[in-house]
């Protein structure tokens, strides 16, 4: 096997200390550093490393460093695509050999500011500093959550001599990494856990196995699948904790030293802990998260799972067909159709990537409709329609001869402080917030019973609009406050019985910190948003975000002006619609935007 080295430019934290080897992998590949060439310093050109083939090594310290140097050389071997950083730890001595690289990653927005204490003050016995400051966009915790977090960071670096070369002794856990070395090394993948939706798991057949996928941050160089697993056995974001379940039992872990697909895409993950004992249906649904969460790990289908025991017996066994049944595609729909509002003030429909939008059949397809917006059951049978006061909320059957009925009104005199477009889950429950300032209110509905939720730190921030998951946990929200409309994603929380629900969307946090004014947005993914909006005295943009708050690793979404509404749909195969100034326009997958109609507003999928 033949094998090709380059020198390689650096990290920026701009050194002439520490270096990085690459090692081209070729064909077959090859993970190991190369055997000929020496190694070389590196300068501040910038970094060429995405192409996946390509390996970065770093570069232990060399004789007679000086602390800055030692630093440097420190962090840039951080970025290594070594799997226990045992090059960065060759930087290191006394207490700081305790260094734990895994309690969090810092993501900064570029290159860190290294700074020396004076030199009057630096004697070799007692040791010398070196501070770290630079901005932060981001934290990536224990269990590999991103939160973005817009702060300066600070923090600092002790190095004392032994033997005669400088090493660290004391310096913060985790790593600190530039947004760009970040987005080099990690990549975004999606785990799954169930849905708990308390009183409603006994009224709605699908509830019990609704899968909710939970984004995370691993290596993308360092055994994937096995880290993504490791991820899901270590159990659900803090965030979307309280409103999820796992059926693995607490201190199941992997025994499994490498997961690999086979040859015919099957998975045989070994476990340790208490999981001899379960019942089938119990590791039916292990298996079906483990087959979701490692499904976008691999370029081929993974076509089953083995669920197998710590004596190495296989405990159950679930092909990728047996999954659909707990697939998160089950209560989301399948998307054929999209939907918006005419000039004549009617629901009409465009099926796939057809350019002619024709009225529903039933009373929402009628000039008497008189519609401002609309939303439509995952299923496709049902729609509900806010009338163009904004007072009334009406829902019909998408059939002909059916019957329209009022099912919640507000008391707000302008429309446009009226309620809210609906929003249906996957679940039969659909949502709308009032906006009446006199009487601000979110509101759930289902089957005739009309249910208020709180919104506890929502505080003087005002609902402007509300697009609900399929999976009933998940609520995104268009919140008004302090002259800005920011998008906040909340956590749905039930309690209470049945009869006496009690519903909360609890912990707003931010989905598009980067945006100072969001116009719209739309479900597009199973952890994604499409949104609109503007950063400070900014232009007008479209792009994909992701739940945690992390910009989305998809192409760049083509221009088009003056957008004032968008729908998308989970499955990503759906082309977009948005209501501008110029009509209404549709994006198919790989094409540019195409004109279904000179005018239209409020389009939607079913959701």
């Amino acid at each position: 096997m033949s094998q090709a080295d380059r020198r390689h430019t650096p990290i920026k934290w701009g050194s002439t200390s520490g270096a990085l080897l690459c090692c081209a992998l070729l064909l077959t590949g090859c993970a190991t550093m190369p055997d000929t060439g020496e190694v070389t310093k590196v300068g501040n050109e910038q970094r060429s490393d995405s192409d996946p083939q390509v390996r970065v090594f770093g570069v232990q310290p060399q004789k007679n460093e000086q602390p800055m140097q030692i630093v440097r050389g420190f962090l840039e071997a951080t970025t290594s695509d070594e799997a226990d950083y045992q090059t960065a730890k060759k930087y290191l001595t006394g207490p700081a050999l305790k260094w734990d690289p895994f309690a969090q990653t810092t993501v900064l927005s570029g290159g860190p500011q290294l700074d020396q204490e004076p030199a009057s003050a630096a004697r070799e016995d007692t040791g010398t500093t070196i501070t770290l400051t630079g901005g932060q966009v981001a934290t990536v915790d224990r269990k590999h959550s991103y939160s973005p977090a817009a702060s300066t960071y600070r923090t600092s670096y002790h190095l004392i001599k032994v033997a005669g070369e400088w090493r660290i002794d004391s310096l913060p856990d985790g790593l600190v990494l530039s947004e760009s070395d970040f987005q080099r090394i990690y990549r975004s993948v999606n785990m799954y856990y169930f849905a708990q939706l308390g009183p409603e798991e006994s009224q709605v057949p699908l509830a019990k196995d609704v899968l909710v996928a939970d984004p995370v941050y691993v290596r993308r160089r360092i055994d994937p699948v096995t880290s993504t697993v490791q991820a899901l056995l270590a159990g659900p974001s803090n965030w979307l904790q309280p409103v999820v379940t796992s059926a693995f039992p607490d201190g199941t872990w992997l025994k499994s030293q490498k997961l690999n697909l086979d040859d015919s895409g099957k998975l045989r993950v070994q476990l340790g802990g208490s999981v001899t004992s379960l019942g089938q249906d119990q590791c039916q649904r292990m298996a079906a998260q483990l087959l979701d969460t490692v499904q976008d790990q691999s370029s081929t289908q993974v076509t089953s799972v083995d669920v197998v025991g710590p004596d190495g017996a296989t405990l159950c066994a679930l092909a990728h067909d047996q999954a659909q049944a707990y697939a998160p595609a089950r209560v989301v729909g399948n998307g054929a159709q999209q939907y918006y509002v005419d000039t004549d003030h009617r629901m009409v429909s465009v099926a796939g990537n057809g350019e002619t939008a024709h009225p529903v059949p039933g009373p929402f397809g009628e000039t008497a409709a008189r519609l401002q917006s609309v939303a439509v059951t995952r299923d496709g049978q049902t729609a509900a329609g806010v009338k163009s006061d904004g007072r009334s909320l009406y829902v019909a059957p998408l059939a002909s001869g059916g019957t329209a009925r009022e099912v919640l009104t507000s008391e707000a005199r302008d429309p446009s402080e009226g309620l809210t477009t609906p929003s249906w889950d996957g679940l039969g429950n659909l949502w709308v917030a009032d906006r009446d300032p006199a009487h601000q209110r979110l509101l759930m509905w289902r089957d005739g019973r009309t249910t208020e939720v709180s919104v506890p730190n929502l505080a003087d921030g005002q609902i402007k609009a509300l697009r609900v998951a399929a999976d009933g946990v998940r609520m995104a929200l268009l919140v008004q406050q302090g002259g800005s409309t920011t998008l906040q994603l909340g956590r749905i929380e039930r309690s209470g019985t049945a009869q006496h629900p009690q519903v909360s969307v609890t912990e707003l946090r931010a989905v598009a910190p980067q945006l100072d004014d969001v116009e719209a947005a739309s479900w597009a993914g199973e952890s994604r948003l499409v949104v609109v909006g503007k950063q400070s005295r900014g232009v007008q943009q479209l792009q994909y975000v992701d739940t945690d708050g992390s910009a989305a690793y998809t192409p760049t979404l083509p221009g088009i002006s003056k957008v004032s509404a968008v729908a998308a749909f989970e499955d990503q195969q759906r082309p977009l619609l948005v209501a501008s100034d110029e009509g209404m326009y549709q994006l198919p997958i790989d094409g540019d935007w195409q004109q279904v109609s000179p005018d239209g507003t409020a389009p939607v999928y079913p959701g």
